[in-house]
C-alpha cells in the first residue's frame, strides 16, 4: 500500500498501482516532516525549481543536491521530495514503512522513485529497501535508482550555475548572440568581453550553461579559461 497527502492536506491510502496510474505526486507534499536535527550541517529548506517554478521542500543537504541536479536534468518536468510512503511486511512477519526520498515525473509521463545515499555507500538496510522498490516502481511502469552523491566539483560547479538559473538572467537578444560568439568552443573569458561588460554577460551565460543552451566541461573547476560551447549536451544529467 501507498500512503500520500494530497494537495488538499488529506491524508490517503491506496493501492500503489493505482496511486501511479492516477495521482500526481508532484503536487503533493512530504508525506512525513522533515526535522531540524542539532548538530547537523544542513538543515531542511526549499529549492526554487527551474523546471516548474515552484518549491520543493528538501530535507538535507544531500536531498539538496539530488534535487539540483535533477531540476538540470532535461527529461524531469517536475520533482517533489518524499511524497509518498510505502507499507509491506517482510516474510519475518514485520511491517516495514519506506519513503523513497525523491519523486521526479519524467517528460515521457512516467515517473521516477529515488533514494539518496548521503555517503556514496548503500546501506544494507538501503539495499534490502530498494530490491523492494525497484520492483514495486517496475510494477507501475516506473523507474527507481538509488542516487550517489555527485562529484564534488561537479556539485560545486552546478551550486554556482544555479545561483543563475531564474529567468531574469535568460539576456535575450544577449543570449541569441553569445549563442552565436561560443558557436566555435573558446575560453569562457574571450567571448564574454566579445559580448560587452562583463557585468552584465556573465549572469546570461551562466544562466544559459545552467540550462544547457552553452556547455562546459564541469568536471574541473570553472575558471575564465574555461573553453564554453554552443549546443552541446550537458553535464551531470539525472
Amino acid at each position: 500500500m501507498a500512503r500520500f497527502v494530497d494537495p488538499a492536506c488529506s491524508e490517503r491510502l491506496m493501492c500503489w498501482r493505482d496511486v501511479a496510474r492516477e495521482v500526481a505526486l508532484e503536487d503533493c507534499g512530504p508525506v512525513r516532516p522533515f526535522p531540524v536535527r542539532s548538530g547537523r550541517r544542513f538543515a531542511p529548506g526549499w529549492w526554487w525549481s527551474a523546471t516548474t517554478g515552484r518549491l520543493v521542500h528538501y530535507g538535507s543537504g544531500v536531498m539538496r543536491n539530488q534535487v539540483m541536479q535533477l531540476d538540470r536534468d532535461p527529461s524531469v518536468v517536475a520533482i517533489a521530495c518524499r511524497p509518498v510512503e510505502f507499507t509491506w511486511r517482510k516474510r519475518d512477519g514485520a511491517w516495514v514503512r519506506h519513503a523513497p526520498h525523491l519523486m521526479a515525473r519524467l517528460a515521457e509521463g512516467r515517473g521516477l522513485l529515488a533514494d539518496c545515499a548521503g555517503h556514496g555507500d548503500i546501506s544494507p538496510r538501503l539495499a534490502c529497501r530498494a530490491a523492494v522498490m525497484e520492483a514495486a516502481a517496475a510494477a507501475a511502469g516506473w523507474q527507481y535508482r538509488v542516487l550517489r552523491p555527485p562529484d564534488p566539483v561537479l556539485a560545486a560547479n552546478l551550486r554556482w550555475l544555479a545561483g543563475y538559473r531564474h529567468p531574469r538572467y535568460r539576456g535575450g537578444e544577449l543570449a541569441g548572440r553569445a549563442a552565436e560568439v561560443f558557436r566555435r568552443p573558446r575560453p569562457l573569458i574571450e567571448g564574454v568581453r566579445e559580448l560587452g561588460d562583463p557585468v552584465q554577460v556573465f549572469p546570461v551565460v551562466f544562466h544559459a550553461l545552467w540550462h544547457g543552451k552553452l556547455s562546459a566541461p564541469l568536471e574541473v573547476p570553472l575558471h575564465e579559461r574555461v573553453t564554453v560551447t554552443a549546443d552541446r549536451p550537458r553535464e551531470g544529467q539525472a
